[in-house]
């Protein structure tokens, strides 16, 4: 016999068709997110430490995603994140609150108006399946990005920067990752001895092919792929499609009046060598994309 979907109840209110969004590092997921956050009805977290302590866990070492208790586990750190308490917004990272425009503990919403949560906290995309386990009636909104941006985004940020040091394929790590974009163990020394344009591009490369795997096995109705170009150069045009595809208005004011990574900034940004060994190292999924016509 079939158990009853679980139903999760978060400061007195069902959660229905929670909102995920994915992508690669940098590839626009906390720009949508901060108009989400932005938009009535909606409670949006990103970067909770209960949610991401899972998420690395899961990305780091895949196996653990797979295990029946998985989806209990992500679900109860986003039901940790999504209550509304006092100074609640004192437990969120800094571009959460500057995301949704917070300048004190919070919390910064009221329950009364909350209808919708969500998260986009950063590599959200490695847990995509538990999520789905987890919410099966969820929504995700994916975003794609060229690597050449996304990679020399990347190099400029510590954070990514931090996971790339050797010690990050130690002798426990699983295979294929697709945290790291690594496939086969006999490719670790390869990948700590790689500049980190050619580990960005791992990433990158990596990413796109999981967003790919969901465009396959997610239903229409679940899933939306969406271009960061599109975003930062048809804002109003791609917010009209997240408006319909969630069934919800969104806001697009947030994407106005403030500074904005450039799409094609790779041309100036990267050197010569560093471009050569991104588009050698993704060179399939730029060319499929789009973003490679030679």
């Amino acid at each position: 016999m079939r158990l009853p979907p679980h139903i999760l109840v978060v400061n007195g209110i069902k959660v229905r068709r929670p909102v995920f969004l994915l992508g690669a590092p940098h590839s626009g997921a906390d720009l949508l997110g901060r108009a989400l956050k932005r938009s009535p009805g909606f409670h949006l977290t990103t970067g909770r430490a209960s949610v991401a302590h899972v998420v690395y866990a899961f990305a780091r070492k895949p196996s653990i995603g797979q295990s029946s208790g998985a989806a209990r586990v992500l679900r109860d750190a986003l039901a940790e994140a999504w209550q509304v308490l006092p100074g609640s917004c004192g437990l969120c990272s800094a571009p959460c609150r500057e995301a949704g425009g917070v300048t004190g503990l919070g919390p910064c919403v009221s329950t009364n108006t909350v209808v919708r949560f969500g998260d986009a906290s950063p590599d959200l995309l490695y847990s995509a399946e538990v999520l789905h386990r987890a919410f099966p009636d969820a929504r995700f909104v994916q975003l794609i990005r060229d690597g050449r941006d996304v990679a020399v985004d990347m190099m400029g940020d510590p954070a990514c920067q931090a996971w790339f040091k050797p010690a990050m394929l130690g002798e426990h790590t699983e295979f294929p990752n697709p945290f790291l974009g690594v496939n086969r163990d006999e490719h670790r020394e390869r990948w700590k001895s790689m500049p980190d344009a050619g580990k960005s591009a791992l990433r990158w490369r990596s990413a796109i092919r999981l967003s790919a795997t969901l465009r396959r096995e997610l239903p229409a109705e679940q899933l939306l792929t969406l271009r960061y170009e599109d975003l930062v150069l048809q804002p109003a045009q791609t917010i009209a499609s997240v408006s319909e595809f969630l069934e919800a208005r969104v806001s697009k004011v947030a994407l106005y009046g403030r500074r904005i990574p450039k799409v094609g900034s790779w041309r100036t940004r990267l050197r010569g060598d560093e471009v050569e060994l991104v588009q050698k190292v993704a060179r399939d999924e730029l060319t499929r994309l789009g973003y490679l016509t030679s």
